[in-house]
């Protein structure tokens, strides 16, 4: 039996009273080809100028809020860094996960950091990868759902439903919460229904989307996870108790981690416990889902398109075309979703648009490249994209962001050519140092040590040629690494 439902104190925590705990490890496999592993959709500028982590990272700030929080992949740790750093807005903590586990381990490792860090502080779990239209509706929601988590609910956002949605799981509302009006409990959790059921349930009332935001005391939080997922906590404990601290970075034992269980929030705790909440919210939801959902939140021309970038359009109705490289041409067409990147098109019909997953996850079993990397690779020392290659060269343009810098390295199995096209290059030769300007080249034999930086204030932009018997990534042998890397990238 559950503890009374007693206020809990706001104990020693002087500070804002919401730590906003960013979720940042989903793949976004249904908005393939622009979404891929190595850089998925939150990364991704698809509803606005920055992208979905971004915007998450501005709602989630202000007088209410302590500085967030962000767990993610491992592999996406400097994107995050980095697209955080551009904003202005720095977590407090980038937690990395080893290995996907769903959401209730990450819930536990950030209740357990903040209880550390924050005593009396509330938790807010926000996925990095929706988009909200009106944030400062949102704010205020989140204040007024404040009381209830403070008189010990776990509170969950639903979303007002405005059509029979079958890609959403749905809250049945119960009473409205006396001690912590305007929350309500949760009378049900229902997994997602066909279109039969939605429209049932929209006609009838009642009943929320499941937005998958969730607000609570982290002392709450883990006594529920106690209960009913202690394997899954005593996981957490261990991971994080054996955690290494990497520059900014919390690196969650890897072996702990794999060992827990992976389940989400509703599955591990709000499933089960009676201290479950629901605050209804109105503020302009989506979790991009699928590219209909962009479709679906996106202003229309008159034929009811939504055209973005360079995209020629005729006799075409209700579609999404989107390049993101290529001009793309399309006449005669009604209901459809085509994007197009530098290497890969995707076209499905609008209502079959959740299809896309299938297709990402063909392409990972076929083994190709598309299903994870773009042919634009982000390092933290900028990026380099894939021009040309062959059986014996590969070509690249590579952007080195100003102070950035390559570790010191040496290939066993190839040589590289450089040609400055843009700013000045500090390059390491065996032992030599020396500056490289516009329009000069230089050549590393294979295995010679070199290093690569960019000493001034504008990016560097060069050409690399790469030439040898064997041109894989992992061809690496790393002296010295400014960012703590051990894995082989460049």
């Amino acid at each position: 039996m559950a503890d009374p439902l007693v206020p809990v104190s706001a104990g020693a925590f002087a500070g804002p009273m919401v730590v906003p705990v960013v979720l940042s490890g989903g793949a976004g496999t249904r908005l393939w080809p622009m979404s891929r592993g190595a850089y998925p959709k939150q990364f991704l500028p698809l509803a606005g100028e920055n992208s979905l982590l971004q915007e998450t990272l501005e709602r989630l700030s202000g007088p209410l809020f302590h500085p967030p929080m962000v767990v993610c992949n491992e592999e996406h740790r400097f994107v995050v860094a980095e697209q955080s750093r551009a904003i202005g807005l720095p977590p407090a903590a980038i937690v990395l996960e080893p290995v996907g586990r769903n959401t209730a381990p990450a819930a536990a490792i950030a209740a357990l950091l903040i209880r550390e860090r924050f005593p009396g502080a509330l938790a807010l779990l926000a996925p990095s990868d929706h988009v909200i239209t009106y944030p400062g509706r949102f704010r205020d929601i989140v204040a007024a759902a404040v009381p209830a988590a403070r008189a010990g609910r776990v509170v969950t956002f639903g979303v007002v439903p405005d059509k029979p949605e079958t890609g959403y799981g749905y809250i049945r509302v119960g009473r409205e919460l006396s001690e912590a009006p305007p929350a309500c409990a949760v009378e049900r959790f229902i997994e997602k229904p066909d279109r039969d059921k939605a429209q049932a349930m929209l006609d009838q009332g009642g009943h929320l989307w499941n937005g998958g935001l969730f607000l609570f005391d982290p002392e709450i939080f883990l006594a529920e996870l106690k209960r009913f997922a202690p394997r899954l906590l005593e996981g957490a404990q261990e991971a994080l108790a054996k955690a290494d601290r990497d520059h900014d970075f919390t690196r969650l034992d890897r072996e702990a981690f794999e060992a827990i269980p992976g389940d989400s929030i509703d599955y591990a705790v709000m499933e089960h416990t009676d201290r479950a909440a629901v605050i209804a919210t109105d503020v302009g939801w989506s979790d991009l889902g699928a590219w209909s959902a962009l479709w679906d939140i996106a202003p229309h021309d008159e034929a009811g398109n939504v055209v973005r970038g360079d995209v020629l359009v005729r006799n075409t109705t209700n579609s999404y075309i989107r390049s993101e490289g290529p001009l793309v041409a399309v006449t005669g067409v009604d209901d459809l979703m085509v994007v197009a990147t530098d290497d890969a098109v995707m076209v499905v019909p609008r209502e079959r648009a959740q299809d896309v997953k299938a297709l990402a996850e063909e392409l990972k079993a076929q083994g190709r490249r598309e299903h994870a990397q773009h042919t634009t690779v982000y390092r933290p020392w900028g990026t380099y994209r894939g021009i040309d290659h062959g059986e014996r060269h590969q070509v690249k343009h590579i952007v080195v962001k100003p102070g950035g810098c390559l570790s010191l390295q040496m290939h066993h199995h190839r040589a590289e050519h450089w040609i400055v096209v843009r700013g000045t290059a500090r390059v390491t030769q065996g032992e030599r140092v020396f500056l490289l300007h516009e329009n000069q080249s230089t050549y590393i034999p294979e295995g010679t040590v070199h290093r690569l930086e960019n000493p001034g204030i504008l990016p560097l932009s060069l050409i690399e040629v790469q030439s040898g018997s064997y041109l894989g990534e992992d061809d690496i042998v790393r002296f010295e690494d400014n960012y703590g890397r051990k894995e082989a990238t460049s």
